[in-house]
């Protein structure tokens, strides 16, 4: 069973950037899709971007394309959210989810097939 913890949040002004890590797996084998999804108060979890662990291939949902980029470590144990001009939008509680299955769950990143979910980490952006 996987216990994922998110790390890197923080308070920042629009425009800057963070970079937010995922432990995905401390043992044994890891996921085969991690998936960076986000919460901001009196709203629905949104995908923000995943990334199919066996070869590296990352998804990502238009609101956060050009801005985000995710990268995995040679393990495939860690992944990464680089965020980049961030904006007030942006704000929310940042999750990694975990899911077993194909490249199609990482195409489509449906939260209800990410089973594992850590704890979450805070991003606030100000104007």
């Amino acid at each position: 069973q996987w216990h994922p913890v998110e790390s890197g949040g923080d308070s920042v002004q629009a425009g800057g950037s963070l970079r937010l890590s995922c432990v995905a797996s401390e043992h044994g084998f890891g996921p085969d899709c991690v998936g960076w999804f986000r919460q901001a108060p009196g709203k629905a979890r949104e995908g923000g971007g995943t990334v199919f662990t066996s070869d590296g291939t990352a998804y990502y949902s238009d609101s956060v394309k050009g801005r985000f980029t995710i990268s995995q470590d040679n393990t495939r144990k860690t992944v990464y959210l680089q965020l980049n001009n961030l904006k007030p939008e942006d704000t929310a509680k940042y999750y990694c989810g975990l899911a077993v299955g194909d490249g199609y769950v990482c195409l489509t990143a449906a939260v209800g097939d990410f089973g594992y979910w850590g704890p979450g980490t805070q991003v606030t952006v100000s104007s």
